[in-house]
């Protein structure tokens, strides 16, 4: 009963808009003012700066007890990484190839349907899921040059099959396998960032054990003008752990390091793993979400899909008790209903949620 009245909670939407699927393939000679962005064109972006590409982390010496170091310096590695930068590669990370790979073919196909059918999965009033674009609180709000399907998608009670595609076929079977995997590793990480944290295993895990999954797919079609727009604004993930994966070869992904925007070359067959605002607030500071941004392309188009991995619908969002005692506490507490109400009624902006947070 409980996880029936979860479903049903209000938590707000987005304003329906245009498919910009649809409007990047009418030949444009130039994109409407709502998707225009100044910054896109003068922003500074970092080039070819190895110094700031973002660390890579090996999962499986993370999990190698034979061997008493290899742990531990990865340990370390994984602490830089996620104090330093808030973002680093995720390689040998033991999801099957096979679900990851059904899961890019599926993801492709269904931004191949035609517009009515991808259409049946719409977003409907006050909901975050379907398909369209998030975020979008008013129409005067510039928008993002890019569609996306958002899936609820653990646990499992909270899943809406409405909004779940029935073409491809298999698009179901895939998204629930690769919805368990990626909570599997999500759930390793979250229990190595509690012992690099001086935390018992269980202090971050037991909150996100039972927590909330959203998965998004999302595609970047080609721009005319892709000097003047932005895939996806400058934000920070509010949720505690994402993990990224590219279904394509399309690059696009910018973080912002030392005031410059720099771009993430993916490594094949690796995630893209980054701290979200949940887990800085958790972690008293010590750990940062970093905000980031998606450019588009003249010619080619872009896939990702998402997988966000936030606390448990009852959780309280704040710095964890031990921490605090350490040190004065630096954000407020909230419930995680409360939270994710202020997330869904906000635009995409900066870190602007976190600023709200901090005490």
């Amino acid at each position: 009963m409980e996880n029936e009245q979860l479903q049903r909670i209000d938590y707000g939407g987005s304003l329906p808009v245009e498919n910009v699927q649809a409007l990047a393939s009418e030949n444009l000679k130039e994109i409407p003012s709502r998707y225009v962005r100044p910054e896109a064109e003068f922003d500074q972006v970092s080039v070819e700066d190895h110094s700031l590409e973002i660390p890579t982390i090996d999962m499986s010496k993370l999990l190698d007890e034979k061997h008493p170091l290899s742990p531990h310096e990865e340990l370390a590695r994984l602490h830089s990484a996620c104090r330093d930068w808030g973002f680093f590669q995720l390689i040998n990370h033991g999801v099957p190839k096979e679900v990851v790979e059904k899961m890019k073919i599926d993801t492709h196909e269904f931004f191949q349907l035609p517009l009515e059918k991808k259409k049946t999965y719409a977003q409907l009033p006050n909901s975050i899921e379907g398909y369209g674009q998030a975020f979008v609180q008013s129409e005067e709000q510039k928008l993002d040059w890019g569609d996306m399907l958002f899936l609820l998608a653990r646990p499992v009670s909270v899943r809406n099959m409405r909004f779940w595609p029935t073409h491809p076929t298999s698009f179901r079977e895939s998204m629930d396998k690769y919805s368990q995997e990626l909570h599997k590793v999500a759930i390793y990480l979250l229990r190595f960032m509690s012992w690099n944290l001086g935390l018992h295993s269980e202090a971050v895990t037991s909150l996100f054990e039972d927590g909330r999954q959203g998965l998004r797919t999302n595609f970047y079609p080609p721009c005319v003008q892709a000097n003047k727009a932005l895939g996806i604004s400058p934000h920070s993930d509010a949720t505690g752990l994402t993990l990224l994966l590219h279904v394509n070869d399309g690059q696009g992904l910018q973080i912002k390091k030392y005031g410059k925007w720099v771009p993430v070359k993916p490594i094949p067959d690796a995630f893209i793993v980054n701290i979200g605002d949940v887990i800085e607030i958790m972690s008293n500071g010590e750990y940062k979400s970093i905000e980031h941004r998606a450019v588009v392309n003249t010619e080619k188009n872009r896939i990702s899909v998402a997988a966000f991995h936030g606390p448990h619908t009852k959780a309280m969002v704040g710095p964890l008790p031990e921490l605090v005692k350490k040190s004065p506490a630096k954000y407020k507490t909230i419930s995680n209903e409360d939270y994710l109400r202020l997330l869904l009624s906000r635009k995409l902006d900066g870190k602007n949620l976190i600023d709200h947070m901090k005490l």
